[in-house]
């Protein structure tokens, strides 16, 4: 995918012993749009809430499915939104460290995401009280349940960072 030609001016004469190899060359002209994975999402603070979330999901899934249960619909309701937004987390995830927001610009991404967050974060806590009322205090219900409120918290953890840090530059950028 060529996008016209590029002078690439790099301080070594091309004539001389030093001259980069053509690799070196194609691999600098393409900057940070060439590469595959953003390695920073990982260790920013919104790549770790989604980990995070992900795995306390994944816990609370797995505490719940693998109790007996007294009441199905309420357990069932509690695992479909787990695996919902555990899925739904993971495609934001893969959305952003492999920088897929950059070539669907059709999608408004952080107003998805948004979305997301506020809706799986109510079914969430609903399911998560739901599920915390009728544990009947077992073992891995009550573990499933308290792994479904630390999930909201982490969500809405998300959600004021994000608002946050977009009312900061809009407020910013407004009288800049």
């Amino acid at each position: 995918m060529s996008h016209g030609a590029r002078v690439i001016r790099t301080g070594v004469s091309s004539g001389g012993p030093a001259a980069q190899p053509a690799a070196t060359v194609a691999s600098s002209s393409a900057g940070s749009d060439a590469e595959l994975m953003d390695g920073a999402y990982f260790r920013s603070c919104a790549g770790m809430l989604k980990v995070a979330q992900m795995i306390s999901l994944l816990i609370g899934f797995i505490s719940v499915n693998n109790s007996q249960w007294t009441d199905y619909s309420a357990y069932s309701f509690f695992q479909i939104v787990t695996m919902c937004d555990l899925v739904m987390i993971l495609f934001f995830y893969v959305t952003h460290i492999f920088r897929i927001y950059r070539k669907l610009t059709c999608v408004s991404w952080p107003l998805a995401e948004f979305l997301h967050y506020l809706i799986g974060t109510i079914l969430l806590l609903i399911g998560s009280i739901v599920a915390a009322a009728k544990s009947y205090n077992l073992t891995g219900l009550v573990a499933g349940a308290t792994f479904g409120f630390l999930a909201t918290i982490l969500c809405v953890l998300t959600m004021w960072s994000s608002y946050k840090v977009s009312c900061i530059t809009q407020s910013t950028s407004k009288y800049h």
